[in-house]
């Protein structure tokens, strides 16, 4: 019989690009686990995250950390050996989901429509076009849209700001098709996938500012699309969620290219944002679940060997 969670440890914050995003998800549920009535202490992660969850004794772990080490399975290892049940995917799935080439792997083995891509090293994207213009440099294991650059159609030579000093994005690097259209998101709780949330934005792309800044982007739910559209992403973020061997909260994001009637999977978020500006939540209310209840449920469904 699983026992009540009733002590809890909100661990964010961390060292990753994604600490300022971190905070915030944290702060956030935190609070939400409150006033549903649990024991909280609240931890902004160091190095010596096992000390301080030996200190903090919890029932179980509320992951709020994102970006590499938090997202990609490293951390999830640590409550694994400690053996304290904690939210979100385990080591594996994590670790597939944050790296996109691999992530990608899967989704096509399960069938799901994906760009074409080539794998690159920062001195080879940066020689010469890795692909004909125009296509998207990403990061592998990035998140929050960091370090992503679009090259586009005429571009006189690749994307030069892979060779200046403030790159800190790793050495290897993707090379991905680009697909226009219409920005797309769903959530998937559990073995529920939420709504499909259609995400607007007057920058370039749908990059860290628009993500998280107050008024960056606009969030149309449920988007207005024609039903078997609908049903084909809530489909595929499910079959993604799986595939990738989620557990808990995870969302998925796509691209749709209305003039094709494509539909490209792009990636899956494994600790996707609680902030005030964030789409889980947002999906969450829009099918009925407070953020209160979605932080309990997230608590509840918290285990080890996930």
């Amino acid at each position: 019989m699983k026992r009540p969670m009733k002590r809890v440890a909100v661990i964010y914050g961390g060292w990753s690009s994604e600490r300022p995003v971190s905070l915030s998800s944290g702060q956030q549920m935190a609070a939400a686990a409150r006033k549903a009535g649990y024991d909280v202490t609240e931890i902004d992660v160091t190095r010596d995250l096992a000390a301080q969850l030996a200190q903090a004794k919890p029932d179980a772990v509320l992951n709020g950390l994102h970006g590499p080490w938090g997202e990609d399975g490293c951390v999830q290892g640590v409550l694994e050996v400690m053996g304290i049940p904690y939210s979100h995917s385990g080591v594996l799935a994590s670790a597939l989901a944050m790296d996109k080439l691999k992530s990608k792997t899967v989704y096509r083995g399960a069938g799901l429509d994906v760009a074409a891509d080539k794998r690159v090293t920062r001195a080879e994207a940066a020689a010469a076009h890795a692909l004909p213009p125009p296509y998207v440099i990403k990061p592998v294991n990035e998140g929050s849209s960091f370090g992503v650059l679009i090259v586009r159609e005429g571009a006189n030579g690749p994307p030069q700001e892979l060779t200046g000093p403030n790159w800190r994005y790793g050495d290897y690097l993707m090379a991905e098709e680009y697909i226009p259209g219409r920005e797309l998101t769903v959530a998937v709780l559990g073995d529920r996938a939420l709504a499909v949330t259609e995400i607007t934005t007057l920058r370039d792309y749908y990059d860290f500012d628009a993500k998280y800044a107050a008024g960056g982007s606009r969030h149309v739910i449920p988007a207005e699309l024609p039903a078997q559209i609908t049903k084909a992403a809530m489909d595929a973020a499910l079959v993604a969620h799986q595939a990738l061997g989620c557990r808990g909260a995870t969302r998925s994001d796509f691209r749709y290219d209305e003039e094709k009637d494509r539909l490209v999977i792009l990636e899956t978020n494994t600790q996707p944002g609680m902030t005030p500006t964030s789409l889980v939540p947002e999906q969450a209310a829009h099918v009925g679940m407070a953020f209160e209840d979605l932080v309990a449920w997230m608590i509840e469904d918290a285990s080890c060997q996930r």
